[in-house]
C-alpha cells in the first residue's frame, strides 16, 4: 500500500506540472482575460486532481471513479504528445509573423528636425505614431486556436481508437523458437503464454471467460499465466478470476507472481490461484515429461517481492541450481529484466510480460529505459526472452501500437 501511495504523490506532482502546461497551451494561449479563461482555468485544476484521485479512490473500491479518471489520463496523455511535436512549428509560424510585422512598419525617407528644449534636445513625435508589436494579437490568437483544435481532435481520435483496441478480444501471436537442447521428440511442444490480465475496476469475469475461451481454442501442451492477474483483493475479485479453473492443457497450467499481485495481496491470490487448478511457481521448477523427452519449466516470484515482507522476491539458485545442465530450461518471470540474472543460470528461454508492449506510443520509448525487451522475441546475455503484450491493461483502457495479446510459443529442437 505505501508504493501505491508514493506512487500515487509522484503521478499527482507529475500531472499536476503537465497540466499548468496544458492550461497555458490550451487556456491562457487561447483566451483573452475574462469569464472564459477563468471557466478554463477551473477546468484545468480540476482535472489536473482527477488524476491522483481516481488512483487512490479505486484503491478504495471507488470504482466508479475508473472511466472517468483514466480516460482523462490518456487523453491527457495524447494531448501533451500532440502540442509538445507542435511546438517547434508554432515556434517557426510565431517567427514567421513577427518578421512579416516587422517588414510591414513604414519607414521614414528624411530624419525629422531636432527641437532644443530646457530639457536639452528631443524628437518629435509623429503624428499618430504608435509604438509597433511585436507581432499582431489577433494572429497569434488565431495560431494558438488552430494548434489547440488540431491538439484536441488527434488526442481525442487517438484515444477512441486505443478504446477499441484496448477493450476488444486479444490477438493471437504465434512465434516459434528454436531450444538448441529441446530433443527432437519434442519438437513442436506449444506453451499457451499470457499475462497482465488486470482484473480490477474497469474488467471482470466476462475478460476472463473471454481469455480462457481463446486459450482452450489453442490445444496447447501448457498453459503459462506469467503475472499481473488482478488489482485487488481475492474478496472483490475472487468471482471474476474463477473462469481460470476451466483452462485446459495437456500437461498442467502454471502461474508466476506480478508486480501487481504485491499490490493486491500475494499470498491470497497464490492459495487462491492454486485452488483453481494452476500451480503456482515460487522459485520452483517442474519437470515435464512429454513425448518421449524432458523439460525444466521453471518459475520465479516477481521483482516486486525483494524486501516488501509479503513473500520471498525470485530466488534463482532454488528455482534453477541444482537442475541437470543437459535438459532444456524454460523460465517463467513476470518482467524482462529478470532475463539478466537467469542468463547466469544458462536458461534457455524466458517467458515474461510486465510491459504491455508499451501500451500506449510513444510510450514504449520509456518502458526501453527499464527493460531490455518490449515486446516480441528478444535476447539477454544469451537468454532468449519472449515478451506478450498482455491481454488487459492497466489504467487508462487504451492500447495504441500494442494491441492486447494472447501467444502461442511453439517449441523447436535446432
Amino acid at each position: 500500500m505505501m508504493a501505491v501511495l508514493g506512487f500515487v504523490a509522484v503521478l499527482a506532482l507529475v500531472t499536476g506540472l503537465i497540466h499548468l502546461y496544458l492550461w497555458k497551451r490550451l487556456v491562457r494561449d487561447t483566451t483573452t482575460p475574462g469569464r472564459w479563461r477563468r471557466i478554463g482555468g477551473i477546468a484545468a485544476l480540476v482535472l489536473a486532481l482527477l488524476v491522483p484521485v481516481t488512483l487512490a479512490g479505486t484503491q478504495a473500491g471507488l470504482y466508479w471513479l475508473a472511466w472517468p479518471g483514466y480516460l482523462w489520463l490518456a487523453l491527457m496523455f495524447y494531448l501533451l504528445v500532440v502540442l509538445v511535436v507542435l511546438e517547434v512549428p508554432m515556434l517557426v509560424a510565431r517567427l514567421v509573423l513577427r518578421r512579416r510585422v516587422v517588414a510591414a512598419e513604414p519607414t521614414t525617407a528624411a530624419p525629422e528636425p531636432v527641437l532644443v528644449g530646457a530639457a536639452g534636445p528631443t524628437e518629435p513625435p509623429a503624428a499618430g505614431a504608435v509604438a509597433a508589436p511585436d507581432h499582431d494579437p489577433s494572429r497569434r490568437l488565431l495560431l494558438a486556436r488552430g494548434a489547440a483544435i488540431f491538439a484536441g481532435l488527434t488526442a481525442t481520435g487517438v484515444t477512441g481508437y486505443g478504446i477499441r483496441t484496448a477493450l476488444g478480444p486479444p490477438h493471437l501471436d504465434r512465434v516459434r523458437i528454436p531450444l538448441a537442447k529441446l530433443p527432437r521428440s519434442m519438437d513442436g511442444l506449444r506453451i499457451a503464454t499470457v499475462s497482465d490480465i488486470h482484473l480490477g475496476p474497469l474488467r471482470g469475469r466476462a475478460h476472463t471467460e473471454r481469455i480462457v475461451a481463446a486459450i482452450n481454442r489453442l490445444d496447447a501442451d501448457i498453459v503459462a499465466v506469467v503475472g499481473d492477474l488482478v488489482d485487488g483483493s481475492v474478496a472483490e475479485l475472487g468471482s471474476a478470476a474463477a473462469p481460470l479453473r476451466d483452462l485446459r492443457s495437456r500437461y498442467g497450467s502454471f502461474f508466476v507472481t506480478g508486480n501487481h499481485e504485491y499490490y493486491s495481496g500475494v499470498e491470497e491470490w497464490v492459495q487462491e490461484v492454486d485452488r483453481l487448478g494452476l500451480r503456482v511457481l515460487q522459485n520452483r521448477r517442474q519437470e515435464i515429461q512429454a513425448r518421449g523427452g524432458v523439460l525444466d519449466l521453471a518459475g520465479v516470484n516477481d521483482l516486486t517481492g525483494v524486501g516488501t515482507g509479503l513473500a520471498a522476491g525470485p530466488d534463482f539458485a532454488a528455482a534453477l541450481g541444482d537442475r541437470d545442465p543437459s535438459r532444456p530450461v524454460v523460465l517463467l518471470a513476470h518482467q524482462p529484466l529478470a532475463a539478466k540474472e537467469a542468463a547466469r543460470y544458462g536458461v534457455d528461454l524466458q517467458l515474461s510480460g510486465h510491459t504491455h508492449g508499451g501500451q500506449m506510443v510513444p510510450f514504449n520509448l520509456a518502458v526501453r529505459l527499464e527493460q531490455p525487451v518490449v515486446s516480441g522475441l528478444g535476447e539477454v546475455d544469451g537468454t532468449k526472452v519472449y515478451v506478450t503484450n498482455g491481454a488487459g491493461f492497466w489504467g487508462p483502457p487504451v492500447r495504441v501500437g500494442a494491441e492486447p495479446q494472447i501467444s502461442l510459443v511453439e517449441l523447436r529442437s535446432a
